[in-house]
């Protein structure tokens, strides 16, 4: 059966919807996050903290609303899509630091949020195909197989510390149509989008969420 049209900004709508809305303050915080987490290191709130002139508890408080996780020091370890901790199959190499994605289309609007190019290594979770391409934050380069497409779902809850579960284990890379229809058969609810409408999406989100914070130049300090 043929896949009816996606409308992206619609699907944009939902994702958005799905998480907590960003203020200002929350929308530096994010946005510093993803750039530490990016070394390759965990990140101490206080050091996040010191980075953007704001409190521990003022850090504490913007995170406690979104998808984090730490280490047993209480330092972040993950956010929003993007782990200083091995977690195949999406590999998300930065600048020589080799991070994981929680999900295929982390991969796709991370970039953008960074700044920078990832490399990005896949698998297709039906045939095992190698699935590589570089993402940077103005597109996607280089796709292995070009026939690479993304299993999706749309979200039907608010993106919580069990987005991993109940949305990014939905959301893969294929190396086919054929194999990506295989495996949407048999998961109700989920689609195929190709790499290029799943990085528009990611683009249209980061726009949503961040704005013009995200080409506001600021400097890291410890």
């Amino acid at each position: 059966m043929q896949q009816a049209a996606v409308d992206i900004r619609d699907l944009a709508d939902k994702i958005v919807g799905a998480i907590p809305r960003f203020d200002s303050v929350s929308r530096q915080v994010a946005i510093r996050l993803y750039r530490l987490l990016a070394e390759g290191k965990p990140v101490p709130i206080e050091r996040l903290a010191n980075t953007l002139d704001l409190s521990s508890e003022t850090v504490s408080g913007v995170l406690s609303r979104y998808p984090a996780f730490y280490d047993d020091q209480g330092a972040v370890i993950g956010f929003g899509g993007l782990t200083v901790v091995e977690m195949p199959p999406h590999f998300f190499r930065v600048e020589g630091q080799t991070l994981s994605t929680w999900c295929a289309w982390d991969s796709l609007f991370i970039p953008g949020i960074l700044g920078k190019a990832a490399e990005v290594t896949s698998r297709d979770p039906i045939t095992h195909t190698p699935i590589s391409l570089t993402v940077a934050p103005d597109g996607v380069k280089h796709v292995r197989p070009e026939s690479t497409v993304v299993s999706f779902l749309t979200p039907d809850r608010t993106f919580d510390r069990d987005v991993i579960e109940n949305f990014c284990h939905f959301v893969h890379f294929f190396g086919s149509q054929e194999a990506g229809r295989a495996w949407t058969a048999q998961h109700a609810g989920t689609f195929l989008l190709s790499v290029d409408e799943a990085f528009a999406l990611g683009r249209l989100t980061n726009a949503r969420h961040y704005g013009e914070a995200l080409i506001t130049p600021s400097e890291d300090r410890d």
